[in-house]
């Protein structure tokens, strides 16, 4: 989500790894950095690469349950067995052959809240990479489930607690999970619930089954889900953006209509205009109507906004699809589906998981619509990219990476475009020159921290992750650019391979709950895979996030 105050992302808390390297030869393994990166809470570690098994022709799930329950005591998973600790989410093959498994940890099976895990096995079957948080001692450190609170009763709690006034977009969900609160493990259940009114957000709830108390509740930005199934031609047109430039259009023309419809993309790009509404309670307003003309110029001012995200769109398809490959948010060519003129003087733009979509506010009497700034876009599809892959949660410094991410291929995005570009973030949205909502090249113009001393340690969570993400901005921007850095040189690498870092980074490496230092950790084996152990990259990689005051 952006917007101008902070940006709303929350989810869940993180845990930590603990595991044991033993080495060995491969020969495929030459540009494994063997590292142990230890987390700041328990001393464990987080983050483990080297040549972990010896070569095996046996298949990749009995290579690494194997070796976790080769190391169980050190996992201290109890007498529970690997396959019923952890489950297989995803596998996908990397350019080198190697699998990379992603895991979800499972206790009495249920999902640990926010422990995920990603696996590396290469052809030769050797475990190379294990990256991720792992939630240990459960047995002895939760309470006993006493369950005196049904499911149904944990949705009430979160009724009432939201008053008569909310108006659910869908009726709420609940589930039982182990989550942990601090560094205390709880059973809860997880109840989600997603409101229209009276402002669009989406509340995760953490309900203890035994009292009813709740344990945490955090916001996440949902809307209403909406399918697409749209007819026509292609053609082409034009329209005015929030600038008044003349922009060239992909279009899909249907009898005597025009639609905000581009089938060159993907599944295609789809934009919508809710005409201002999004005050009241009406589960059909989203994604809204379709804009369209029976001529294919679109020079209206209420259809500026429209222009500059089916435009913008576009642009960050093309970005990720020729520079990374990658077919939409989810590398399976999803449609990109965006709201325009959402509420009236909505200062906010958002990523909605549960509608699949974009959605952006007018802004007010002092900015432009938020589908002004093309980094903006950028940011919120990358949200969609990272909902995609690593997933990271919403809070802490899972989530503050999260932001920087976002923050990072927008900017990147902007480049690629060519207009105007530089490190700053939503400078267009602003009607006043010299304004903006961040800056990478300097965080601290913005009132963000450029340095991990300087960073903020309260338990406000939406000003932890919107204002920490200075930290690894200020490190991608060092290395992009060089420079020196609290008496840190940095040797600068360009943009384009620091984009390519972090985009390996977080589809390959990130789990739910990275923190800075495994970032840093994932950041520089990212390197190592596409440039070689000892390349310089590698090197700049350790000076950037030196220089921020990650370790």
């Amino acid at each position: 989500m952006l917007k101008l105050s902070r940006y709303l992302f929350v989810l869940s808390s993180t845990f930590l790894l603990a595991i044991y390297m033993p080495i060995v030869s491969s020969a495929d393994t030459k540009n494994i950095i063997a590292n142990e990166k230890y987390g700041k809470k328990e001393g464990s570690l987080e983050f483990l690469s080297g040549e972990l098994t010896a070569p095996s022709s046996k298949n990749e799930e009995d290579i690494l349950y194997q070796y976790i329950d080769s190391q169980k005591h050190i996992f201290r998973l109890g007498d529970h067995s690997a396959k019923d600790s952890f489950r297989i989410l995803k596998k996908e093959n990397d350019i080198d052959g190697t699998t990379v498994i992603r895991l979800q940890q499972m206790y009495q099976g249920l999902p640990v809240w926010g422990s995920t895990q990603v696996a590396h096995i290469t052809n030769e079957g050797v475990l190379t990479i294990l990256s991720g948080a792992v939630a240990s001692h459960l047995d002895d450190t939760l309470p006993v489930l006493q369950q005196n609170v049904s499911f149904q009763q944990a949705i009430e709690i979160v009724n009432k607690h939201l008053h008569s006034s909310a108006q659910y977009v869908a009726p709420p969900t609940s589930e039982l999970v182990i989550y942990t609160k601090g560094q205390k493990p709880y059973y809860a259940y997880h109840v989600h619930a997603a409101v229209l009114s009276p402002k669009p957000i989406s509340y995760d709830y953490f309900i203890d089954p035994n009292t009813g108390s709740i344990l945490d509740q955090l916001d996440v930005s949902h809307a209403l889900q909406h399918e697409t199934n749209i007819q026509g031609s292609p053609a082409t047109g034009t329209g005015k953006d929030s600038f008044g430039n003349i922009r060239t259009l992909q279009l899909l023309k249907e009898k005597d209509q025009y639609q905000f419809v581009d089938m060159t993309r993907g599944q295609g790009i789809y934009t919508y205009d809710a005409e201002n509404q999004g005050t009241e309670a009406d589960t059909a307003l989203l994604p809204g109507v379709l804009v369209t003309n029976q001529t294919n110029e679109f020079l209206s001012t209420t259809s500026r906004a429209a222009v500059d995200a089916h435009v913008f769109a576009g642009t960050v398809y093309d970005y990720y699809k020729k520079v990374h490959k990658r077919n939409s948010y989810d590398n399976s060519g999803a449609k990109i589906v965006s709201t325009v003129r959402f509420g009236q003087q909505y200062e906010n733009a958002f990523w909605s998981p549960e509608l699949r979509q974009m959605v952006y506010g007018d802004g007010d009497e002092s900015t432009r619509s938020f589908t002004a700034s093309i980094d903006v876009v950028g940011h919120e599809i990358t949200h969609a990219v990272t909902d995609s892959t690593s997933k990271l949660l919403y809070q802490d410094e899972s989530g503050a990476l999260n932001e920087a991410l976002s923050d990072i291929f927008g900017t990147l995005v902007e480049y690629y475009q060519g207009e105007h570009s530089n490190y700053l973030i939503g400078e267009d949205l602003f009607i006043q020159p010299d304004k903006a909502v961040r800056s990478l090249s300097d965080p601290t113009q913005y009132g963000d921290p450029d340095h991990y001393s300087k960073r903020y340690t309260g338990e406000d969570q939406s000003k932890f992750v919107h204002t920490n993400s200075g930290i690894v901005n200020k490190a991608a921007y060092l290395l992009a650019e060089g420079g020196q850095h609290f008496d840190t040189q940095v040797i600068g690498i360009g943009k384009e391979k620091m984009g390519d870092i972090f985009y390996r980074a977080n589809t390959k490496y990130f789990t739910a709950s990275t923190t800075f230092s495994q970032a840093k950790a994932s950041c520089i084996q990212s390197a190592a895979d596409l440039y070689g152990a000892d390349a310089a990259e590698v090197q700049s990689i350790k000076q950037a996030f030196d220089a921020v005051g990650i370790d």
